[in-house]
């Protein structure tokens, strides 16, 4: 049963830390010269602009789009480490015999958070660089980068994750 428990805690632990990545990392979308995330763009790895500095008159069109793709983000994060937490909290508190399922209703929470972020930026990249083409002027020619898809990568381990807490019972 330690086994069991000390792989669900590095597995969750790795979740964690791949939503963090994939939130902050500038590389949602890259190129030669340039990269582009859901926070900023960089040309040239030290040219960068704010993606909100840009909200303006003469700014950036759809930015609700990109605050959305931010919002399930973080969400998704603060969802899979609030998660851990209540985890660790059933691990001491619950009784024998039950299972951990506001940790794996939270944890599913977060999978469908980060879902929905990746969802919105797969559907929408195309768009957004071509009606913001003042920022997004070089990087027509590009493809998704490795935060993309780690993205993805953490939807299904947090998918995984909740599925497992669902199944967990406390046993002694």
């Amino acid at each position: 049963m330690l086994v069991i428990l000390a792989f669900i805690i590095v597995f969750h632990i790795i979740c964690a830390t791949l939503l963090f990545i994939s939130t902050i990392n500038n590389a949602w979308w890259v190129g030669e010269d340039f990269s582009a995330d859901i926070w900023r763009v960089c040309i040239n790895n030290t040219n960068c602009t704010e993606i909100n500095d840009l909200s303006g008159s003469d700014g950036f069109t759809d930015y609700s789009i990109m605050q959305a793709v931010q919002a399930t983000m973080i969400l998704s994060t603060i969802l899979c480490s609030l998660s851990f937490l209540i985890f660790l909290l059933q691990l001491f508190r619950l009784k024998q015999g039950e299972r951990f399922i506001l940790t794996a209703i939270i944890q599913l929470m977060s999978c469908l958070c980060a879902m929905i972020g990746a969802s919105i930026y797969t559907d929408r990249r195309q768009d957004l660089h071509q009606q913001n083409y003042q920022v997004y002027y070089l990087m027509q020619e590009g493809s998704y980068g490795y935060s993309f898809i780690l993205a993805w990568v953490s939807f299904s381990f947090t998918f995984i994750s909740g599925l497992m807490y669902m199944i967990l019972r406390k046993r002694k």
